[in-house]
């Protein structure tokens, strides 16, 4: 595969990277995506390379990797840094277990709470709101 010239449009490039043209711009004012000279009297044109970093972009956001984090991984992108790139991943693995704890404690609590309303019956107050209402107190 040879290389391809910068033949794309910011409209057309957004649309092929899967995403819109506000995002290329925030990505440029972010200095995750340079963005090319503009030929005189012409319009900036972008080739398959942008494509690509853009798509590296989202995937790595999918992964909760920060942009501040993204842009590390691009500076070790040719490849000669598998540790240092394995230590930022290690600590997106880390902060999404935390998070995982997280989700799970919320989900026991929720999961709880829905079967005493589910078995409260009568005019009794409702066991999720008295439950809020008493964590607010604990917490205070």
């Amino acid at each position: 595969m040879g290389h391809q010239p910068a033949n794309l449009s910011i409209g057309a490039f957004a649309k092929s990277a899967g995403v819109n043209v506000e995002t290329i711009r925030f990505y440029q004012r972010k200095g995750l995506l340079l963005e090319p000279a503009r030929p005189l009297g012409g319009i900036r044109r972008y080739g398959r390379a942008d494509v690509s970093r853009v798509k590296f972009v989202k995937s790595a956001q999918r992964l909760g990797f920060s942009l501040d984090e993204i842009a590390q991984l691009l500076r070790l992108e040719d490849g000669t840094h598998c540790a240092e790139a394995a230590q930022l991943a290690a600590l997106r693995l880390a902060d999404v277990r935390t998070r995982l704890a997280d989700l799970l404690r919320m989900e026991t609590a929720l999961s709880g709470l829905i079967e005493q309303c589910e078995s409260a019956h009568g005019d009794v107050s409702c066991p999720l709101i008295a439950s809020l209402h008493q964590l607010d107190r604990d917490c205070a």
